[in-house]
């Protein structure tokens, strides 16, 4: 098995909410090796999951976000940020080696600066399952809770938000369908994953992903059977 410390390496940053330069780790992807993933997609490895890493934290003012829209902070967001969360934060750093519980903290912070800097409705999901991803992996119930909440988000989105700009999220019309019913299969709620597995099947688009279309399939004869 591969050591931790040569899965992780640091990297170093200037906060855009506060200019500060601060270091995190992050994993080294070549170093991976997959073991499984489950049918919402969430990914396990040998070792670290970057995962755990995936959202940057500012240890001065409290600024959290993932790598990919870490940049991204306007003249407005700063004002509201230093405002809202700089002006409550208590110094502390969450740029070394990561327990679950401490990405749960950040990826909740992450979540309440979406909400307070109002992010689409699917980049807020995409959050939210992850946080629910991560206390599967703690092995905790709380996991119920945040796959409700990205259901409800994602649904949202599906039905009022265009996915062709969205931030932070490599998600597309026919995954985000895909997703609301693995996720409502696994909330219990078989007639709404049956309607949304439906949906994908039917749709011509879904031939051009493969890997997806054997998934869909599989998983609605789950839901038959279950």
């Amino acid at each position: 098995m591969t050591e931790l410390n040569e899965l992780l390496y640091d990297k170093k940053l200037e906060c855009p909410v506060c200019n500060e330069e601060f270091a995190t780790k992050k994993v080294r992807i070549s170093r991976l090796k997959l073991i499984k993933r489950d049918e919402d997609l969430l990914s396990y490895y040998e070792g670290e999951n970057p995962l755990i890493y995936n959202v940057f934290l500012c240890p001065n003012c409290g600024y959290a976000a993932t790598e990919s829209r870490f940049d991204s902070v306007s003249a407005r967001d700063k004002k509201i940020l230093l405002e809202e969360v700089a002006s409550k934060w208590s110094k502390r750093s969450y740029g070394g080696e990561r327990s679950i519980d401490d990405a749960i903290v950040v990826y909740k912070l992450a979540f309440y600066i979406g909400q307070v800097l109002d992010y689409d409705k699917v980049e807020l999901g995409t959050l939210a399952h992850s946080i629910a991803w991560l206390y599967r992996i703690k092995g905790d119930q709380e996991e119920i809770r945040f796959l409700s909440i990205t259901k409800d988000l994602y649904e949202y989105s599906y039905y009022n938000e265009s996915l062709v700009n969205a931030k932070g999220t490599k998600m597309d019309e026919i995954k985000l369908a895909y997703l609301l019913g693995e996720i409502n299969r696994r909330l219990g709620n078989k007639e709404e994953a049956f309607k949304w597995f439906n949906g994908v099947i039917s749709n011509p688009d879904i031939k051009s992903s493969p890997m997806l279309e054997k998934m869909v399939r599989e998983q609605w004869r789950l839901t038959r059977n279950e």
